[in-house]
């Protein structure tokens, strides 16, 4: 490979990296001015390189944008119409005593895919403490369960928006996406939920005091005292009664308005609140589906081709726009009680937008990254140098992915650099845009530890603090980031 391409591209990922580590400016301004430095170091004009930015990120938010509002907005009517909470607590009936753990990684995977995992983790929280408080025990691996299964979701399926990025960024089919995620996720939760359940039992006792309180009740902290000086567990001694009310997520109806006197509390049942999340999903999906039957027939692999006349209103219902627009609306007028007030609900869309603002930023620059490195002969470069070697092509957006997580934690900036890094190569390799993105989104889930926001949500809810923190949340992240490494190659396998 040209020295001076490879030093641009170094370079441009340094930036990115050091600019978020070292200054004030966020991903955002980092990824412009790595798209800077990546074509002014391999010798295009400046002129040419701002057109290329400018091409790039209007490219990418013209393909991508609207989905990521429209998902991030579904996402939060869940979160405050109680939806949310309503399909974790269908999912611990649904799984059953002696389960627990299985069924918490099942919920964070399930409210994680609209939801942020942040505020998702906060909501669902409350649940993996009232278990606990009920079997007196198990608390660090309930609450590792439930965070792991954000994670993988997070991570790995749309509509949530990192992946969302990568799939407009890569051109990678949407519906495949989400089901090869979905896939994706089933094989690695059980490594999830087996780690929490070695790894948890051994960290209860770094719980700090004022968490397992909170979690045991105040007898916990005297069954711990009493079994350091009498040779007991330490197991804690609390009533086992249901969890109390208090123990549980607030009441949403609080915040859903006034209710005209004598009308019935407004409750969402789990399959009501699945619906804005469930139909568009599906819808996708059968977009998918339907297409690949066409082009069978047709005798078209890949590439563009014109739709059948039967396909023609799956296209159109599946596409990422009209299903995330169906899903809204199931939202706001299935989720909603009608006496919900019409500035609350705006309020609510208005706090999602801000929430995707940034996230819409740093996909449109990631985007820019990407442009700049086709049009200065970086992304052609580093296809031949690849081409010369025996490393599988796939490995490349992992790779990239996983060292932009570690060196500035944010699993979302990490899969988007990544795929920007990896724009310009799935043509010319003939990595299958598919591969490439789960290739993105999986390397990007490894060694959650002090630069990421997540770790600290996650550590200080269940208590845990220094090794205890890194040996329980870092380690689960980093298994299942390593546990996805046979599933890209038989991915690749598969499809290549």
């Amino acid at each position: 490979m040209d020295i001076q391409l490879l030093l641009a591209l170094v370079l441009g990922i340094a930036t990115i990296v050091v600019l978020v580590l070292r200054t004030r400016l966020d991903a955002f301004v980092a990824l412009l001015i790595a798209a800077l430095v990546t074509g002014l170091v391999a010798g295009q004009s400046p002129l040419d390189i701002v057109k290329a930015i400018t091409t790039g990120f209007g490219n990418t938010l013209a393909s991508i944008g609207i989905v990521i509002g429209l998902g991030v907005a579904i996402g939060k009517i869940l979160e405050v119409s109680g939806a949310a909470n309503a399909l974790a607590l269908a999912f611990l009936r649904l799984f059953g005593k002696g389960r627990e753990p299985w069924a918490m990684g099942t919920v964070g995977a399930l409210v994680s895919i609209p939801v942020f995992c942040d505020s998702g983790y906060v909501i669902m929280n409350p649940l993996a403490r009232s278990i606990a408080r009920v079997k007196r025990a198990g608390y660090v691996t309930l609450a590792l369960a439930l965070g792991v299964g954000m994670t993988l979701t997070h991570h790995l399926v749309p509509p949530t928006p990192g992946p969302l990025a990568v799939t407009g960024l890569l051109g990678a089919d949407l519906g495949a996406v989400i089901l090869t995620g979905l896939v994706f996720t089933v094989l690695l939760l059980p490594i999830a939920v087996t780690y929490a359940k070695w790894m948890g039992p051994k960290l209860e006792s770094a719980v700090t005091e004022e968490v397992r309180e909170a979690v045991y009740g105040r007898a916990a902290l005297v069954g711990a005292s009493e079994g350091s000086h009498h040779g007991s567990t330490g197991t804690s001694t609390a009533d086992d009664t249901p969890a109390q009310d208090e123990d549980l997520p607030d009441d949403p109806e609080l915040d859903l308005g006034t209710p005209p006197e004598g009308a019935k509390p407004h409750r969402v049942g789990a399959f009501l609140a699945s619906l804005p999340l469930l139909v568009p999903l599906l819808l996708i999906v059968l977009n998918t589906v339907t297409g690949a039957m066409d082009q069978n027939a047709q005798g078209v692999v890949g590439g563009k081709y014109e739709p059948s006349a039967w396909v023609v209103p799956f296209a159109f219902i599946g596409n990422p726009v009209i299903a995330l627009i169906i899903g809204v609306l199931l939202a706001v007028y299935v989720l909603l009680p009608r006496w919900t007030p019409r500035s609350r609900v705006q309020h609510w869309f208005a706090e999602a937008a801000a929430s995707a603002g940034l996230i819409l930023l740093i996909t449109g620059a990631g985007g820019a990254l990407g442009q700049v490195l086709r049009s200065s002969g970086v992304g052609d470069a580093l296809a031949e140098a690849i081409a010369a070697t025996a490393l599988p092509a796939f490995l490349v957006p992992f790779l990239v992915a996983t060292l932009v997580r570690l060196a500035q934690g944010s699993g979302t900036v990490a899969m988007i650099t990544a795929a920007s890094v990896t724009a310009p190569l799935v043509g010319t390799l003939g990595i299958d845009p598919l591969v490439a993105a789960m290739a993105c989104t999986a390397g990007s889930m490894i060694l959650s530890y002090f630069n990421d926001s997540y770790f600290w949500v996650v550590t200080r809810f269940t208590g845990l603090e220094g090794t205890a923190a890194l040996r329980g949340w870092s380690g689960i992240t980093t298994a299942v980031w390593a546990g996805s490494i046979p599933l890209l190659f038989i991915l690749n396998l598969i499809l290549g």
